[in-house]
């Protein structure tokens, strides 16, 4: 790490305060705002600055140059990319020092958690996770013997080194998504085994929508413990949240007045629509205020007391409003959630300090135990005149996921309402071909302008047709008015360029020759028979696959150990289908693939999900050092390797999906 480091950094100093996940990020960052105008000054800084997590969500623009130009008066200096660090962390510690609310944008949550430069925990929230770690893997029969984890000891950090405990929390969080089959549990692990581990939990948390951008296996091995801390508080908020949506709570209906408005609430990302919920109920009682965060807004924990005594009025206690002191009156709120019987995992001191992460999951906790919404409501037949696409939806969460983990400057909730600007297209673009965007011409949000979102997309499209894409009848207005069947056409395409260009650029594969699906078809089925199988794939939607064998075998002649074959079913029955497609996930996540498809789309044989799934496993072996290419007999080390540009650009293309 330190070799790679210090090519881009000389200052020993500044060497000992990034990881190497990070300080590639930065490097990132630094280049795309020098290349806006081919050079970057100190004056430039605090605008360019706009779309770095904390700095840019916590601190004003103003805020930034007054701070920058008390420092460093020269503002037309150039910066260099060690300035640019140097100043990077002074506002950062500026922006963490003075604000003890949440970012701005909806998912603050996800994307500060992992992203930190300070490389401070906090000690009740490693607490909180604990408690909830405890509860929820308590009956796990692996994990058993070494729970319950002491939460004021650093115990926590030494067992997810195995990589087994992360796995599970994610299987908690949301059930079915790593086939434990694959995990690897012996009692002692050897470091190649557990690496393997660590690369199915990273590529298992992307598929799930965390952002793991700057977290590597080898921060688990090293213990990084905000980067271990990050991971797991996305891994639970995405457990806590995972109710507040129409499909599994159609009485949130009851939050909105006509059909309208209900796919408005369908848009909104699960925080904010716990926070209407909260002011929904909130509207019983006598508090007059609107609780916008959950953070400053709660922590005299009226809005708290007010809302409890709501939803369970047989438990509240008189005192708690009017006490004077908010640090009683948090303490008496927890006292009416623990009559409730309502599981919490933060103290009052907790709450008057405003943690926002820990508060949100206070609340969560509150509507998964006692929501406080009618079970019968008129208002659910709105859902039936809504249109429920099954496929749409999957696409749109495939593509979303992908997006989230290029690790841009925001992340989205929903590909039909956060792209409708343009901005993270150019954004994605740019990540998918570096220097392709104009940004002399883009415009930056915020965008109150219609028109200036109509311009960015405009270029988004400019570019599309430039990549020979297929954009008849597609114009930038229909991305501005959110048109789902055009931009999911738009995605597919592009996420397929882009693994696409990822096998070109192998040059010593490819000789620099483009690559089409003919070659990635050709290549899997020639790996298959040159093990040995009969099996073969006529095409993408050939039926045959949906009994899963065919890859089993591709992943075991890319990696001969990767399969357990004893594990295998014959994939006659649907559920025996499930059982294989959901074991092959796993597995190519293991080896290192960044896939984002569902078991279903293996077993109903979803063309593009099946080409990404062929293509990510071929990139995945190509990058393979000729020497560490597994043979038949290997039981080398190459398997995660390539713990596979987990953290970069790169392997997400491997993502599935699409539409046209």
């Amino acid at each position: 790490m330190a070799g790679y480091v210090g090519i881009l950094v000389s200052d020993p100093w500044l060497q000992n305060q990034f990881t190497q996940v990070e300080l590639r990020s930065l490097k990132t960052h630094f280049t795309s705002m020098r290349r806006e105008s081919g050079k970057l000054t100190v004056g430039d800084l605090a605008s360019r600055m706009s779309r770095l997590k904390v700095v840019g969500e916590n601190l004003s623009e103003q805020e930034r140059a007054d701070f920058i130009a008390d420092l460093y008066p020269n503002l037309n200096d150039e910066v260099d990319f060690e300035f640019f660090l140097k100043v990077y962390l002074k506002l950062h510690a500026h922006a963490s020092a003075r604000t003890g609310s949440p970012a701005k944008n909806s998912s603050a949550f996800l994307k500060a958690a992992t992203t930190t430069l300070l490389h401070t925990i906090s000690e009740s929230e490693k607490a909180s996770y604990v408690a909830h770690i405890n509860n929820y893997l308590a009956q796990d029969g692996f994990l058993n013997k070494y729970l319950p984890i002491n939460p004021s000891s650093n115990d926590l950090f030494e067992i997810v080194k195995d990589g087994v405990l992360l796995c599970k929390l994610i299987n908690v969080a949301v059930p079915g998504t790593i086939d434990e089959r694959a995990i690897n549990t012996k009692r002692l692990l050897n470091p190649w085994e557990r690496n393997e581990n660590h690369t199915l939990c990273l590529n298992s948390a992307k598929a799930i929508g965390c952002t793991v951008v700057n977290i590597g296996t080898q921060d688990f091995i090293e213990g990084r413990r905000h980067l271990v801390l990050g991971l797991i508080s996305q891994i639970i908020k995405i457990q806590l949240l995972a109710d507040l949506n129409l499909k599994k709570t159609p009485q949130l209906v009851e939050l909105v007045d006509d059909s309208k408005d209900v796919e408005e609430l369908m848009s909104l990302p699960p925080e904010k629509i716990l926070l209407r919920w909260m002011n929904f109920q909130l509207k019983k009682s006598p508090y007059k205020k609107i609780v916008s965060n959950f953070s400053t807004d709660v922590k005299d924990a009226e809005a708290y007391a007010h809302l409890l005594n709501v939803l369970a009025p047989e438990h509240s206690n008189p005192s708690t409003l009017t006490v004077k002191d908010p640090f009683q009156r948090a303490k008496l709120v927890l006292e009416h959630a623990d009559r409730m019987g309502c599981k919490r995992y933060l103290t009052a001191k907790d709450i008057v300090d405003g943690s926002p992460n820990l508060n949100l999951a206070f609340v969560a906790h509150i509507f998964q135990h006692r929501n406080g919404l009618s079970t019968q409501t008129k208002q659910i037949s709105f859902l039936e005149t809504l249109p429920d696409d099954a496929q749409v939806s999957r696409e749109e969460r495939v593509f979303r996921f992908w997006i989230n983990s290029l690790g841009n400057s925001t992340y989205i909730d929903n590909v039909f309402e956060d792209l409708r600007n343009g901005w993270i297209l150019l954004e994605t673009l740019d990540k998918v071909s570096p220097g392709i965007v104009n940004w002399k011409i883009a415009n930056r949000p915020p965008i109150k302008l219609p028109f200036k979102k109509v311009e960015n997309c405009n270029q988004v499209v400019k570019i599309g047709k430039q990549l020979k894409f297929s954009l008849v009848n597609i114009a930038g207005n229909d991305i501005v008015q959110g048109n789902k069947k055009l931009i999911l056409a738009y995605l597919w395409q592009l996420m397929r360029y882009n693994i696409l260009q990822l096998l070109k650029n192998l040059r010593f594969h490819s000789h620099g020759k483009e690559i089409t699906d003919v070659d990635i078809l050709r290549w899997a089925n020639t790996k298959v028979s040159d093990s040995g199988s009969q099996s073969r794939m006529d095409s993408f939607k050939d039926k045959s696959l949906s009994d899963g064998i065919f890859f089993l075998e591709l992943l075991s002649a890319v990696q001969p150990r990767s399969v357990n074959w004893s594990l295998v079913t014959k994939g006659v029955t649907d559920e025996q289908k499930k059982m294989n497609a959901t074991y092959i996930i796993s597995i190519a996540r293991k080896l290192g693939c960044s896939i984002f498809l569902l078991p279903e789309d293996i077993t109903e044989v979803n063309q593009k999900m099946i080409l990404t799934l062929t293509a990510s496993i071929m990139y995945w072996f190509l990058k393979q050092p000729v020497e560490e290419k597994p043979s038949a007999t290997s039981d080398s080390e190459n398997g995660s390797q390539v713990e596979t540009i987990s953290n970069s650009t790169t392997d997400d293309s491997a993502s599935e999906s699409s539409v046209e």
